[in-house]
Order: C-alpha cells, then structure tokens, then sequence
C-alpha cells in the first residue's frame, strides 16, 4: 500500500485536511523506540486505497526538537508527500517547502486556508506558485472541504522537483523571490476575531479574558456533566441496569464470596452503584456513569479552545508566571491537557527544551493537576456538601502546583530558555474535526479507564477479603487519624488510589466522614502518588532517579498539606 506523509509547519491545518482525507477509523502509534504519536488511516485515490500518515509539525529538516526529528525520520519512510502550507503566511511554509524539494522528494502541496487568505487580502497566483516550484500546488480550505476533491486528483501528479541546495541565505531570498513573484497584499480593515486574539495577549485585557474563559469553561464542563448524569446516565443505572442487578444478587446469594465480587456488599438490601463495589456496579458506574460525562464535556471544550486558538495566546499571557517555576509559558499546555488526563499532559513535557523543565513540568502536574475523571468524583463527592468545600481542594491543589514550581526553581540549577513559538489566528472550529477529535480521545478514555476500574474492584475486594487493608490500616493509624484527621479505614482509599484516583475517592465516599475529612481526604489523595498509568510514563520520560525525587516530593507535599488543611477544617 502506497505512503503518504502529510507534512508541515505546526498550526497549518493538517489535522484537518487529514480529517478529511480518511475515513472514520483511524490509528493513533507511537513512533518506534519513542513515546511521540503520529496519526494513521486509509484514503482512497481512484479504485487504489493509500495510507495516509499525519506527521509531526515541523519548520526545517534540521531537528530541533523530538519530534521535527521523528518527522525527517518518517520522511524516508513514504512515497508521496502532501506539504500543506498556510496560504496566510506563504512566506514561512515555504521554508520546508523549499528544504523538501531539495531532498529530491516526490511531493505537491495543498494551500491550506485560502478562505482566510481571501480576507485578509492576500492574492496568490497558483499557476506561478506552482511553475516557480516544480510541483503541483493546490488551494484548499480544510474546515469546508473545498478543494479537497482537487488535490486528492492531482495526488498522482506528485513529483520531485530539481532543486539545488542552497545555504541558508541564498535559500531564504530564493523564498523572497518567489513570494515577491506570486504573492500580492491589499489593504483591509482587522475583524472582531484579529482585535479578540491582539487583546488576550496583553497583559490587563489577556488576564480578564484568561479568567472569563476559565471560568465558562470550568461553568460548561461541570453544566454538560451533571446534565449528563442527570438526564442520561442514573437513569440508565437505575431504571435498566439496577433491576438486573438485583435479580442477579439473588442468584448469586448476597453474602458468598462471588456474590462480594460481582455486586459487592447490598447497602440497606439495595444494590448502591457507589458503595457496593461490585465488578458490575460500582466498576461499571464510576467509570460510565460518573466519569464520562465529565471526561466528554471537558474534551469538548479543551478541543474548542485547541481548534480555536486561544492555547497559545495563554502560553504568551502566562510565560512571565511560568518563568518563576522555572519554566516557560508553553509549559501551561501540558498542565491543561493534564486536566483531562495527566499520562498526555506529562507525555506533553517533551515540548519543553532541558531536563530540568521536564522534571518541574512532570512533578508539578502529578502532584497540582487533577485530571477529568478525579475532578468529577470531587464533584460528585463534594459538591453535595456545597461549592466552597470543592473551591478548597482546587484552591490547595493550584497552590501547590505554583509554590512546588516556585521551590523547584530555586533549588534546581539551571536556567528558563525564552519562549518562541507560532501564534495561529483566532478561527471557528469544525465542528466535524471537533468531534473526531474528541470521539479519539473519548475511545482512548474508555479503553484505558474500564479494564483498569475493574481491576481496581477486584484487588481491592480481594485484598479486603485476605485482610490486608486492615494490617495496612493498623500500621498506619497514627499518621492517618492524628496527622490527617481521617479514620484508619481511609488507608484503602489512598492505596487503590495508585491504581485509579476516581476509583479511590469513590471508596472515600463509602466511609463516614465529615465534610472538612473528605476535604482533607480527597486534597492528599490528588497529590499523594500519581496513578499506575502516569507512574510508568514518568518512568519513561524522568528515569528511575528523578522518578524517585518526584515520588518523594508527592508524599512530603501531600502529607503537608494535609496536616495544614486538617488544622484549619478540624
């Protein structure tokens, strides 16, 4: 089957045109050797099948990073390649342009935005572009599908062109040339989107549309959740699946030992989804019926923001802040994607340019950043003791992650690179790209989430059954009831917490417990130890001995916070 790369600078669209170059069923792989993930999927040209493979961005074919160096990798890996260009800046696409022709690859390119090119009075003459290059060039607006059609007919037309290498002076006034040639500028007046995205990287406005965002962000998240499980989800558990389970606990005999493990412990001579922690209660509802809808409503609007392009205007807005932590203001993204799941946010951290970054970046958000599926057991536990209990766990967690970032740079040697990177203009998502975007993560959540919550159901009920929580609790009663105010019984919750946190604060609930020692409870439980899935990928990217400093870091800091937030609730 024929390869087909499609390459180019980060912010072009290619997602897009890939979105609308394959079917629905796509292939998301980590490179050989590395954690970087590409995307892969089949597309039809004629009666032929291809498949095509959305590489990472890149501005050169000299690897500055990770993953620019993966993607001059992949390029002696395909046949054809499709290098799309944002026709709103001509001038910096043709950079790798140019550096591909000169590598003799068979290749044409797609002119992506050229809607938007239209507006901002920009003119390119296709016919010369493409007769100065050597190589079929084709307009297309990705979001729309116009010329889609056009460039996957002239796929076939793919060729090398002859083009010498050039030092890096001659080859950028070669670019000059030819921009000079086919490209013209007409005067116009900036629209709403352009005010909007100069305004939020300035420093008074930026702040208040930071915290406008946030907090309609945060207000959408939490509004399509619970609406979720009010209006779909609990009616399912109860109306459909409760009676099923009721019957089932009949056959099974409540009391016997398979009885424990399939529906768990009857609360009242009723199956209770929370407190039952059976295999087909509480491990299908937590994950299903408490989680997801969080976990889809907070992709939603984390892929608006991404597709929008407010991310970057953030990162700008932030860099300041983030220089005290010893980082740069790019390293706000993988604490957000974190916020949906922390394995992709410390996956994220690759982004960053030395070894110190990575391990503030990486410890900070395993210890400060609760991902989706926790935020929404802190939610549901909490919320129905009333907002302000829900404001102090994220209250605490924020402190933490910006004093241990602070410390961290102190005490590290180093210092913070300058932050360059590509501002992309404001544009309206495809709602289309949006929801293929967030249906892939959606199918990552649930592949990984389900297996791991019953897994989870099952050890714990095994271990319960062997005694060994209760050895544990006794062990460590005195740290847990006088240093943290929680009953001994709690210890069970914090080491189910290693396999999942969602699954952890679900047992919290099952306990008798105030308010302020749930607060106290879920708050060390967040920052405790990150969960199995985050703990091999900080393996990964840190290495055993930073691993090790980052774990300690975790139980001195939760521990800490713990006692003080004890103090002040008790």
């Amino acid at each position: 089957m024929k390869r087909i790369l499609l390459m180019g600078n980060p912010n072009v669209g290619k997602s897009a045109v890939f979105s609308r170059l394959t079917g629905a069923r796509v292939i998301s792989s980590n490179y050989p050797g590395t954690t970087v993930e590409f995307t892969q999927g089949v597309m039809n040209i004629g009666e032929e099948k291809a498949l095509l493979i959305d590489v990472p961005g890149a501005y050169d074919l000299e690897a500055t990073s990770q993953a620019e160096a993966i993607a001059i990798g992949m390029l002696r890996e395909g046949d054809v390649v499709i290098n799309v260009v944002d026709a709103t800046n001509l001038e910096r696409g043709l950079g790798l342009t140019l550096r591909l022709l000169e590598k003799k690859t068979r290749m044409l390119v797609a002119l992506n935005m050229w809607d938007e090119a239209r507006h901002k009075g920009i003119a390119i003459d296709v016919a010369k572009l493409e007769s100065a290059l050597g190589v079929p060039v084709v307009p297309i607006v990705a979001i729309s599908g116009e010329g889609i059609k056009a460039l996957v007919v002239r796929i076939p037309e793919a060729r090398a062109a002859d083009v010498p290498e050039r030092p890096e002076a001659v080859h950028w006034a070669e670019i000059g040339r030819i921009v000079a040639a086919t490209q013209s500028v007409t005067h116009r007046h900036r629209t709403f989107l352009e005010a909007l995205g100069d305004a939020s990287v300035r420093p008074f406005a930026g702040i208040f549309i930071a915290a406008l965002i946030m907090i309609a962000s945060f207000g959408a998240v939490r509004f399509i959740g619970e609406t979720l499980i009010g209006a779909l989800c609990e009616p399912l558990f109860e109306g459909l699946w409760k009676p099923l389970m009721m019957r089932l606990s009949q056959a099974l005999r409540p009391g016997s030992l398979l009885h424990g493990i399939v529906i768990g412990k009857l609360v009242d001579g009723d199956v209770d989804f929370v407190q039952s922690f059976g295999l087909l209660t509480t491990g299908l509802f937590v994950p299903l019926g408490m989680v997801l809808p969080y976990v889809f409503s907070f992709y939603v609007v984390l892929g608006f923001l991404e597709d929008f392009g407010y991310l970057p205007r953030l990162a700008v807005l932030l860099d300041t802040m983030m220089h005290r932590m010893g980082l740069h203001g790019w390293a706000i993204i993988p604490s957000l994607l974190g916020l949906g799941c922390n394995v992709p946010g410390i996956l994220a951290i690759r982004i960053l340019e030395t070894r110190r970054e990575r391990f503030i970046a990486a410890t900070i958000i395993s210890i400060g950043v609760p991902c989706a599926a926790l935020q929404a057991m802190i939610w549901g536990l909490l919320g129905r003791h009333g907002g302000r209990y829900v404001l102090i766990v994220y209250g605490t967690l924020f402190l933490a992650w910006a004093v241990l970032g602070r410390f961290l740079n102190l005490v590290l040697k180093g210092r913070s690179p300058e932050l360059i990177m590509e501002i992309p203009p404001y544009r309206l998502p495809s709602p289309r790209v949006l929801a293929r975007k967030v249906w892939m993560r959606m199918a990552a959540f649930l592949r990984e989430a389900v297996p791991v919550v019953m897994l989870g159901v099952l050890i714990v009920n095994a271990l319960y059954f062997l005694g060994v929580f209760d050895a544990v609790a006794e062990w460590t009663a005195p740290v847990m009831t006088r240093v943290l105010g929680l009953p001994k019984e709690a210890v069970a919750a914090m080491a189910v917490g290693f396999l999942r946190k969602d699954v952890a604060v679900g047992m919290l609930g099952a306990l008798d417990m105030t308010a302020g020692q749930l607060t106290v409870a879920v708050t060390v439980l967040a920052m405790f130890f990150p969960c199995i899935a985050s703990f091999v990928v900080l393996w990964k990217e840190l290495g055993w001995a930073d691993l090790g400093r980052s774990v300690l870091l975790m139980l001195a800091s939760s521990l800490a916070v713990g006692a003080a937030l004890n103090a002040v609730l008790r």
